[in-house]
């Protein structure tokens, strides 16, 4: 696997560990309020940000090299 890929891999792991490590308590309000959105609402979250990491990726990937 693409050494680059794990990178990321991490980032993300340390990117979603925050939010329940520092703020416990709003993390869980903001996850039982997602169980109330219709999943067709989820989805489209879901896709916007698939887009946009792959957006943000091609950037990088252009600029970096």
């Amino acid at each position: 696997m693409n050494s680059h890929i794990l990178l990321a891999l991490a980032l993300v792991l340390v990117l979603e560990g925050l939010g329940p490590m520092l703020y416990p308590r709003a993390w869980k309000k903001m996850i039982l309020a997602m169980t109330h959105l219709p999943e067709n609402t989820l989805r489209r979250f879901g896709g916007a940000l698939v887009v946009a990491g792959i957006v943000i990726y091609y950037m990088l990937r252009k600029t970096i090299g």
